[in-house]
């Protein structure tokens, strides 16, 4: 889920940049969600400190004593891998937005093509690869963090005596659980095919329950689908 955040003190504005970003967003393949906020919240606090990749399109003047630079400096106090934009008129806070403000995508003026450059600004960050989510494993020996969306499958090796989680570039890793308890760990985009073996069924080009085989779209094949679990 990408989130964009909108920090306006004037909701005309606000209203403005949901309509842009719904008509930049509607063709594009990604599950988002809109929050409005004319000031710093306890609920913004929250949404600053969930998880979730963000994108914070805010104004510098507020009404508030709390001002559009704090809450960046808020804001990068706890998320430096989100994006923020900020839209505001006076172009003398360019300078001092960037020298305070770690990270800063752009910063657009209310009345100078304004809608053209955030239409831009939004296509471009949508090129990123939000999926944040990880796989984290540790015990006494080891620890390792791994992207979902890089993993290929999952399947236990009867050598090791463990679960393998075989990656996109190729690696593999070693675990020492179970399969029914590695489940728990993962999302929806993974599925179980065989008692033996989990696969990212994002990354699948053909099931054949026939033959007992899947293809992923590396062009491995992988003898270790069942009819047992077909869905």
């Amino acid at each position: 889920m990408l989130q964009f955040i909108l920090v306006d003190d004037e909701k005309i504005m606000r209203d403005k940049e949901r309509q842009l970003l719904n008509e930049v967003l509607f063709s594009a393949n990604v599950e988002y969600d809109i929050l409005e906020y004319s000031h710093l919240t306890d609920e913004l606090k929250m949404v600053i400190n969930n998880s979730n990749p963000k994108v914070y399109i805010m104004d510098i003047d507020l009404k508030n004593k709390v001002s559009g630079l704090d809450i960046g400096k808020y804001i990068r106090n706890y998320d430096w891998d989100s994006e923020i934009i900020y839209i505001t008129n006076p172009d003398k806070m360019f300078e001092k937005v960037f020298r305070n403000i770690y990270k800063v995508f752009d910063f657009i003026e209310k009345f100078d093509s304004m809608e053209e450059r955030f239409k831009n600004d939004i296509n471009q960050i949508l090129l990123r690869k939000w999926d944040k989510k990880k796989f984290v494993y540790s015990n006494n020996r080891i620890s390792f963090e791994i992207y979902l969306d890089d993993i290929l499958y999952l399947y236990r090796d009867t050598v090791e005596r463990k679960v393998a989680i075989k990656t996109v570039k190729g690696n593999i890793f070693y675990v020492n659980k179970n399969i029914n308890q590695i489940i728990e760990d993962l999302d929806e985009r993974f599925l179980q095919v065989h008692r033996s073996c989990i696969v990212n069924k994002d990354k699948v080009n053909v099931y054949n329950w026939a033959k007992g085989y899947f293809m992923l779209d590396t062009g491995e094949k992988v003898n270790m689908l069942s009819k047992a679990y077909k869905q």
